[in-house]
């Protein structure tokens, strides 16, 4: 197989598969042996499903053959974060304790992506219960530090370290990840791919580790926004087995939102000039100036003073020590990979009821208080992440070099309020800072994903940044 067949968007794929270019089974047995042939060496694999995969690929083909189409995804293969239940495998939420667990169900999304024809060639690495109680390194993992398809001695980043890895390096056309407070948009912005963050409550969770009853979604990293788009159509759904479920189905239809150069953007200079590393800022103004090419409307905005990321780390916390009290108590937390979030883990369950509590009423005046902004806005937009990817021998908190800290707030704690409100976002490749990827992210009310969407359908049609492939793979 010609290396170029591994970086096709989803469309491009189907079209193959549609004119009976290739088939399902030979597409999925060529993803299954580069997903076990590479994935070890990006950290990135937790279990091949091949056997499975090439099961159902022979359903596809003779779907394909009778001209039974299921849509787009039918035949493309995928890969899942190892924190979604799928039977007959293991599903270890990246944790050494946990590495014979199994489940005899299906997570929904990976239910919904197969009833439309999707193969799932294997479960992904990640970070060990999704990060739950912090941690320190990027080795915090069963299966080692996810390791950047764009420079093996950087991180791909948390904690759907896998998902970015394989989506970077074409071992999959597209992932399924989960994002409580950045973990779809940190892997997409260091990894280079394309990422989205769902409204809470668009896909079910039913099946997949909880780390966060009310912040935890489940969404897509793919090589295009319009494959996002794509994906989320199938896994978006109301499911009586998820308790917060929105019973809300989605469809892709980008062309129906306003003209691109009628979207008003807010944004403040600060977060790209000031807040970002000095590395970054080329690569930022660059997007900044192709968005305005589009004609989009740009106008400053600034969050209010509130306390954005204390809350939504109490919540995290809180609820997480709920969560897992059983691998706490029974003392299977000493077997993570992480000292730190040991220590992070037993510490959250001194925390009281009244903390979180207060933490939840803060949360409430918070939505009160930045709510109003999309009565002027569409868009919010902001960086992903403010740095290139971490150095995988370095404590991720290693301080940045020291600088003045700007006088401005700007939209910089978009990511805390994004997932403590459920907003979706959509990080999009921007450019290079050291040959690194990095990335933006716009964001829109709950269930507005068409118009974030649009705009990122936009965005790539004139920048091939999305199409770049890491040099060594």
């Amino acid at each position: 197989m010609a290396d170029d067949l591994f970086f096709r968007t989803i469309p491009e794929l189907n079209q193959m598969l549609v004119k009976r270019q290739i088939s399902a089974r030979e597409l999925a047995a060529a993803f299954c042996d580069r997903l076990e042939g590479l994935g070890p060496k990006y950290n990135a694999l937790a279990v091949s499903t091949r056997r499975t995969a090439l099961e159902m690929a022979k359903e596809v083909d003779g779907d394909l053959k009778r001209e039974r189409l299921r849509g787009p995804l039918q035949g493309i293969p995928f890969g899942a974060k190892d924190l979604l239940a799928y039977p007959g495998y293991p599903t270890t939420w990246g944790a050494k304790p946990l590495a014979t667990q199994t489940f005899d169900f299906k997570a929904t999304c990976i239910e919904r992506l197969e009833g439309r024809g999707a193969l799932l060639a294997g479960k992904l690495a990640m970070v060990q219960l999704a990060g739950g109680g912090g941690y320190e390194r990027a080795g915090a993992s069963l299966f080692g530090p996810g390791l950047n398809p764009w420079d093996l001695s950087r991180w791909s980043g948390g904690s759907s370290s896998g998902s970015g890895s394989a989506v970077a390096a074409g071992l999959t056309p597209f992932a399924i990840g989960s994002e409580t407070w950045g973990s779809i948009l940190t892997p997409a912005a260091f990894c280079g791919v394309t990422g989205l963050r769902p409204t809470y409550g668009y896909v079910s969770r039913y099946g997949a580790m909880a780390l966060s009853w009310t912040m935890d979604k489940i969404g897509p990293l793919c090589r295009s926004a319009e494959d996002c788009g794509l994906v989320l159509q199938v896994m978006a759904g109301g499911d009586t087995k998820d308790r917060a479920s929105a019973g809300k189905s989605f469809y892709y239809g980008p062309e129906y939102v306003q003209e691109v150069r009628k979207l008003k953007v807010g944004y403040h200079p600060v977060d790209f000039q000031e807040w970002a590393d000095p590395e970054t800022r080329p690569a930022f103004q660059e997007a900044l100036d192709l968005l305005r090419r589009l004609g989009v409307q740009m106008e400053e905005v600034e969050f209010p003073e509130m306390p954005y990321s204390s809350t939504a780390g109490m919540i995290i916390d809180a609820e997480g020590a709920s969560i897992f009290e059983p691998l706490i108590t029974s003392g299977q937390i000493d077997q993570l990979a992480d000292a730190g979030q040991i220590a992070g883990m037993r510490a959250a369950q001194d925390l009281k009821s009244t903390d979180y509590l207060r933490a939840m009423r803060i949360r409430t005046r918070i939505q009160d208080a930045v709510t109003p902004l999309w009565r002027n806005f569409d868009i919010l937009l902001g960086p992903s992440r403010t740095r290139t990817a971490n150095p995988v021998d370095q404590p991720l908190r290693t301080p940045a070099a020291p600088r003045e800290r700007p006088a401005k707030r700007g939209l910089s704690d978009l990511g805390a309020i994004g997932n403590l409100l459920g907003w979706p976002a959509l990080s999009l490749p921007c450019g290079f800072a050291g040959g690194l990827p990095v990335g933006i992210q716009l964001v829109s009310r709950p269930f507005n994903e068409n118009r974030i969407l649009a705009l990122g359908v936009a965005f790539q049609r004139e920048s091939d940044w999305h199409r770049r492939r890491p040099p060594a793979v």
